[in-house]
């Protein structure tokens, strides 16, 4: 690293002022600090708060959270498309395969994303004469993670160009955007692509192969809602599709580990909760949101089997929490702390609204069977009113008590 190091300080004075590249310091700037620590102290004199987190290591720490995501969402492309052609039936043969096919999908992806988005960010770093932030290190993963694998790489590209510069940059940069970035790419593509991110045939690669007789390639969601419009108790459904493959495949255990076709990163409700831990341990994501948001799913689902007119809302609630990307979208898209709320009380408010609203869009909408990428961005855009009627309301009790 040293000789990194000394490679740095001395390509430094052609980016400082009335250097030749000084109008790319900036650009520069952001390197230098992404591989080593800042070289330099503040000059403010009087108390300062210390703590060893800054922008950067939260950043990371999200990112961490995240890996084992990536991680089963590589192999679990693999399984699907090897399932899918049927080249493999049980979950751990042809490894090597299934691993190496999952590799060469979703790492381009991967790539795509962070070069995007890593471009427009040192472009308007160097237009309005500011560092880097950190802040695309999380979208940059979190992109790539909640679309399918067969998406086209340009598509990820622009999604993740249009979702920086519009939910982000033009709001002011990192720490001023109201809508969660990665959900705003995701919802890019699905009312730009439809085609490529909605429907039965995007969720598992199949390449040049064919798909063994009776498979459908459809997702639990798309399975559940088509139960109720054919009034066939869900559960039943789910167990009857796909037997063609000799698994289970829609049990209630495999919809948890998340070995189901969906997006890349976001089948796996136990990665999710994985991810959930170590976002709580470290303090980075609010506990109170993520509870607060499988609660919501949770009571939405129950009071529809109360009120249940179809087979979909007749579903026992518990399968809401495994079914599509609400957990994903929980742990990680609801707990941004830039979009989220930010009074405590608010966040429990936040969480339980996104928690209902994506069961209400998922069982009332035959338009989209999904429903936390739709939830996640209203809630975002009504947080701050949250917060202000939570801090209005707390105003109103303390003069009432100042005032006794």
């Amino acid at each position: 690293m040293k000789f990194l190091r000394d490679l740095m300080d001395k390509q430094r004075p052609l980016f400082e002022k009335g250097g030749k590249l000084e109008s790319l310091y900036y650009a520069f700037e952001a390197g230098e600090t992404f591989l080593f620590s800042p070289n330099h102290t503040t000059g403010i004199k009087g108390a300062q708060v210390k703590d060893a987190i800054d922008l950067k290591r939260m950043m990371i720490t999200v990112v961490i959270a995240m890996i084992p995501c990536l991680l089963f969402g590589i192999y679990n492309t693999g399984h699907q498309s090897l399932l899918a052609t049927g080249e493999t039936a049980g979950l751990w043969d042809n490894f090597g395969d299934k691993a190496i096919i999952g590799l060469t999908l979703v790492l381009p992806i991967v790539i795509v994303a962070y070069a995007a988005g890593g471009l427009v960010e040192a472009t308007f770093a160097v237009i309005r004469k500011h560092p880097i932030n950190e802040g695309f290190l999380v979208t940059g993963m979190l992109i790539p993670l909640v679309v399918p694998a067969s998406t086209p790489l340009w598509q990820v590209a622009l999604a993740t160009v249009f979702a920086v510069v519009i939910a982000k940059e033009v709001f002011g940069g990192t720490g001023m955007n109201i809508l969660n970035v990665a959900m705003t790419a995701r919802a890019f593509l699905y009312f730009a692509y439809p085609a490529q991110i909605s429907g039965d045939q995007v969720w598992t690669y199949l390449g040049e192969k064919t798909a063994v007789d009776g498979f459908s390639g459809a997702t639990a969601l798309a399975v559940a809602y088509n139960a109720g419009v054919d009034g066939v108790p869900v559960v039943d459904a789910l167990a009857e599709h796909n037997t063609v493959l000799g698994a289970d495949v829609f049990s209630f255990s495999n919809l948890f580990m998340g070995w189901i076709p969906g997006s890349i990163g976001e089948t796996s409700t136990l990665m999710a909760l994985l991810g959930a831990a170590i976002l709580i341990g470290t303090g980075v994501a609010s506990w109170k949101i993520i509870v607060s948001g499988f609660a919501g799913a949770y009571l939405m689902g129950f009071l529809l089997n109360v009120l249940a007119v179809n087979e979909y809302m007749a579903m026992p609630p518990q399968y809401h929490w495994v079914m599509g990307g609400l957990a994903f979208g929980i742990v990680f898209m609801a707990t941004d702390p830039v979009s989220a709320s930010q009074t405590e009380t608010g966040k429990w408010i936040y969480g339980l609204l996104i928690g209902v609203f994506t069961v209400i869009i998922r069982v009332t909408n035959p338009a989209y069977p999904e429903g936390i990428m739709l939830a996640v961005l209203f809630m975002n855009v009504f947080a701050p009113l949250i917060d202000y009627y939570v801090v209005k309301a707390n105003k109103t009790r303390r003069l009432q008590r100042a005032t006794v």
